[in-house]
Parts: C-alpha cells; sequence; structure tokens
C-alpha cells in the first residue's frame, strides 16, 4: 500500500512538474514580443535646425534640375544661413570628437556653397553643387541623423564620360541635378540617369 501511495505521489509530482513547464512555455510564446522604442539621440532643436539644412539643400537641388542660376544663388545663400543657425554646441557633450568632425565638414560645405554664390556658370556650380553633397552626405552619418528618409544618388557620367557625381535626394525616383532638364547637349534626355547607392535613416 505504501508503495502504491508513493508511486502515486511521485506521478502526480512529475505531471504537475510537466503542465507548469509547458504552461509557461505556451504563455511565454503568446505574449507578442514588444518592439523596441526608437529612442532620438538629439534634441528637438537640432534635428529642426539639420532638417532646415536638408530642407535648403533639396530646394538647391531642384534649382539645378531646373537649371536656374537664380534660384541656385537664392538657395545657396538659405544653405550657408541654415548650416549658421545648426545646435552644433549639442555635440560637444559627446567625447568621441564627434563635435570636432562635424564642425570641419559643415565648414567645407559652406566653402562650397559660397563658391556657387560666385559663380556665373552652371557647370562650375554643379561642380561645387557636387562638393556640397560629397561632404553633406559624411556629415549626415557622423552625427547620427534622425530625419526623413535621403537616398544617396549617383549619375556614373554627370561630367561626361567616366567622372560621376553623387547627391542626395527624398525620393527614390532619380531626378538628376548634374544633366537637369536643360542640358545644353542632352537636353532632358538624361534626367533619370543615375542610380541609389545608399540611404540615410
Amino acid at each position: 500500500m505504501k508503495k502504491l501511495l508513493i508511486i502515486i505521489v511521485s506521478l502526480a509530482i512529475v505531471i504537475i512538474g510537466i503542465w507548469l513547464v509547458w504552461g509557461r512555455h505556451k504563455t511565454y510564446n503568446e505574449v507578442p514580443k514588444q518592439q523596441p522604442l526608437k529612442v532620438d539621440k538629439h534634441s528637438t532643436e537640432f534635428n529642426q535646425s539639420l532638417g532646415a539644412v536638408i530642407t535648403s539643400y533639396l530646394s538647391l537641388k531642384e534649382a539645378f534640375v531646373n537649371a536656374d542660376t537664380v534660384k541656385i544663388k537664392e538657395q545657396g545663400e538659405k544653405m550657408i544661413v541654415a548650416l549658421d543657425s545648426i545646435k552644433l554646441d549639442e555635440l560637444k557633450k559627446d567625447t568621441s570628437g564627434i563635435f570636432q568632425s562635424a564642425h570641419l565638414i559643415i565648414e567645407d560645405i559652406k566653402t562650397n556653397a559660397n563658391a556657387i554664390l560666385k559663380e556665373n556658370n552652371i557647370t562650375e556650380m554643379r561642380q561645387d553643387f557636387r562638393m556640397v553633397s560629397e561632404n553633406l552626405f559624411p556629415l549626415l552619418k557622423t552625427i547620427n541623423y534622425e530625419g526623413i528618409k535621403l537616398y544617396w544618388q549617383n549619375c556614373p557620367m554627370a561630367f561626361g564620360e567616366g567622372k560621376d557625381a553623387s547627391w542626395l535626394s527624398n525620393t527614390e525616383e532619380i531626378i538628376n541635378p548634374y544633366l537637369g532638364k536643360n542640358h545644353p547637349e542632352y537636353k532632358s534626355s538624361m534626367l533619370h540617369c543615375g542610380e541609389i547607392k545608399d540611404t540615410i535613416n
């Protein structure tokens, strides 16, 4: 009788143990995993000031698409003002040298943006725009840009065969600011020449 009681108790303990383990496993698997919340690294003010730079850059790019030299200079001036307004001091709390790197890149962008204002030849302006773009892209990577999604696009023949140039766009569609709508040789036939090379955010 004792043996039977011990067997029954042992069997009951095993059954209860299996039920508890199975029940917990099932409950754990049935609960949907929560996605981690996206936490911005920068303040709203910083992101807004950088957003103003992107807005002016995209307007500048559009002016190049249309080969509108008056608009190019207007948007170039706006971009310089926006660059001067970036809340860069916020990056000083970072100990990895991001502030110094960002400051130097911004100065390079401003130098090339100012060069656009001094030029009258659209091809030379586009060369300066190429350098603005080539500096803006790494700036956004360096400071962990948190704005709208941007596409890094490239045309392999922006300045002739084998002479490529890149630019940033807020759309996947290729609208080439180097060959544009009114190119002296290609007219608008090369407006969509290019491809996406990278994305930001």
